[in-house]
């Protein structure tokens, strides 16, 4: 492919970032995410055992939803012994797990996280609250499934769920990545405004560009 012609879609992918002032749009990625298809057969099982053996994961807790993944890392279950390991920051992370309710404000923080972090990366929804609303369904501060504002891969359902479940959910999750079947970073592109009109329906005060890492 010619240079003009990369150069004419990388201008047709744009993002116009409206509402920012102009010093501020380059601060944000204006550019929509694309689908990654995957390599030849033999290269990408041999990749995705890798990236299933290596899971660092950044946890999102918004109140009791988080409070199984500490026993976690104690000696009594030691999840390092299966390559996972907690990170600190979006950028360092691979899978994102939520866990909780999620309310009209936290859906915005989630969306912002996720995007930041690098691909492939993986969701996994901890617990009957980020998975369907639980005990909060009915309340207008809260949404009911994740999965209409980004991604999920893996399902943990449970209040809370014990940190055996949570293993199990980590042992799915990698029996999808060697199968090639933990796909939501793909999916999220390839249906990038329909997510981006359902974030909109109920984050009144973006305050951000329309995509940014």
């Amino acid at each position: 492919m010619k240079k003009e012609d990369i150069e004419k879609i990388e201008e047709q992918m744009k993002l116009a970032n409206e509402g920012l002032p102009e010093k501020e749009r380059q601060l944000f990625s204006d550019a929509r995410p694309t689908s990654v298809p995957p390599l030849n057969k033999y290269l990408e099982k041999f990749l995705n055992w890798g990236r299933a053996q290596s899971l660092w994961f950044l946890g999102f807790g918004t109140g009791c939803g988080a409070v199984e993944l500490r026993p976690l890392m104690t000696s009594r279950f030691d999840i390092s012994r299966y390559g996972i390991a907690g990170r600190p920051t979006p950028r360092q992370s691979g899978v994102f797990i939520i866990g909780g309710y999620a309310s009209m404000k936290t859906v915005k923080r989630i969306v912002r996280s996720y995007e930041q972090m690098q691909g492939p990366k993986f969701v996994i929804a901890l617990g009957s609250c980020t998975i369907n609303g639980g005990m909060y369904y009915d309340s207008y501060n809260t949404i009911n499934r994740i999965d209409h504002y980004i991604p999920v891969d893996v399902y943990i359902a449970g209040c809370m769920p014990r940190p055996e479940a949570i293993i199990a959910g980590f042992n799915k999750l990698k029996e999808k990545i060697k199968t090639g079947k933990a796909d939501g970073m793909n999916k999220y592109a390839e249906n990038f405004d329909w997510y981006k009109k359902n974030q909109k329906q109920i984050i009144k005060d973006w305050n951000m560009p329309d995509f940014n890492w």
